[in-house]
């Protein structure tokens, strides 16, 4: 038995507890939580400054993506961000598992402990069946041309199966509004089974995306246009968020978000990447029309970030809303946990296993930049 304490424990499915005790087994299942340090004076205790908080979830992340660390510039928009992603093929095999092995290692030792990862390929296959961190992934479809489809479906079926028979979580999904047709979308519906548990999809990453479905213009419109895409993608909806009503009220965890306005919030996950919108768009979302019960946070993937920190990514959320701690602990362990449904993890309650972050050099009960996370 460990027994753990802090200046403040902060279990997140009740109030932070001051000098609050963490009782955990021997495999790291919590046993119990002592609200009085007196209480266990004849055991021995670990005793940290600091705070003690759950595993974070890292919500959202393109792990397979890890080799292009550096080569999309800071701040030259969306498009010219696409641009630099295709090229992901342009590596060595080698090149690319390594820098997916390391990536990983860079989120165990940031206290990340499950992660909703987007995935094109099998890359990160190897990398996850070694079981250092739990992951839903996210069998991710594009597919703007409709005569080709099915051939993107089939092999997201390929993909999703491949992933599945290796004991991982797996559902396709659609990548972003502006680049799924009705058609493929209906499949992905289709597709929808009992292993299936939640979807995502990038959703109102850039202003463009605004434009192209409310005013049939813009930069991502005459991109689509200029690669001859299917008019059905925009033709009908008259909002980003009408693409939801065609999933058929399944449960959505939807991303980024930054150009999004009270009026489209549903009631679903949402995920923010500060970070990386700062990388990409240098902006960020209005975090005040969130309900912060249902907001998420994520890294996105190391082509739209230099760092695969969940605490960076807080500290701006922290600069950037009125958030307080208990809130932002909860956005970074408790919701990531509930929408990617690794029930275990999230709170310091009986029975769960969530792993054990410390969080030092606080200021108060602020984050700052020189805070920072110890695995415990």
């Amino acid at each position: 038995m460990r027994f753990l304490t802090a200046d403040y424990l902060y279990p997140l499915n009740i109030s932070p507890i001051k000098e609050g005790v963490l009782q955990l087994s021997d495999a790291g299942e919590v046993v119990k939580i002592f609200e009085n340090i007196n209480d266990v004076s004849n055991e021995k205790l670990e005793i940290f400054e600091g705070i003690l908080c759950p595993g974070f979830v890292n919500a959202h992340c393109h792990l397979e993506l890890s080799h292009l660390l550096g080569v999309a510039e800071i701040g030259e928009g969306f498009l010219d961000f696409i641009t630099a992603i295709q090229q992901r093929n342009e590596y060595s095999n080698e090149e690319i598992l390594e820098a997916i092995e390391n990536a990983e290692k860079e989120m165990i030792h940031n206290g990340i402990v499950a992660v909703g990862d987007i995935c094109n390929t099998t890359d990160t296959l190897f990398q996850k069946q070694k079981a250092n961190l739990m992951y839903y992934n996210f069998i991710e479809t594009f597919g703007v041309h409709e005569n080709k489809v099915d051939a993107v479906f089939i092999k997201a079926i390929e993909l999703r199966n491949e992933f599945r028979a290796a004991d991982q979580k797996a559902s396709i999904v659609p990548h972003a509004p502006y680049s799924v047709p009705p058609v493929l979308l209906n499949k992905i519906n289709n597709a929808f089974d009992e292993k299936d548990e939640l979807l995502t999809i990038h959703m109102q990453e850039t202003k463009a995306e605004n434009q192209l479905f409310e005013n049939k213009k813009g930069d991502l419109f005459n991109w689509l246009n200029g690669m001859n895409a299917t008019s059905s993608i925009w033709e009908n909806r008259n909002k980003s968020t009408d693409i939801l009503k065609e999933l058929e009220d399944k449960r959505m965890l939807l991303v980024h978000n930054t150009f999004a306005k009270t009026k489209s919030i549903s009631d679903n996950y949402y995920c923010t990447c500060p970070k990386a919108n700062l990388y990409i768009e240098k902006t960020l979302p209005d975090y005040s029309i969130f309900d912060a019960d249902k907001l998420c946070v994520g890294t996105d993937s190391l082509a739209s970030n230099n760092s695969l920190s969940i605490l960076e990514e807080l500290n701006i959320i922290q600069e950037n809303s009125n958030f307080d701690l208990n809130t932002l602990l909860k956005i970074a362990c408790k919701n990531g946990a509930n929408a990617l449904g690794f029930e275990q993890l999230g709170t310091f309650e009986k029975g769960k296993i969530p792993g054990v972050n410390l969080i030092g050099n606080l200021d108060g009960v602020k984050v700052t930049a020189e805070s920072f996370i110890q695995v415990i």
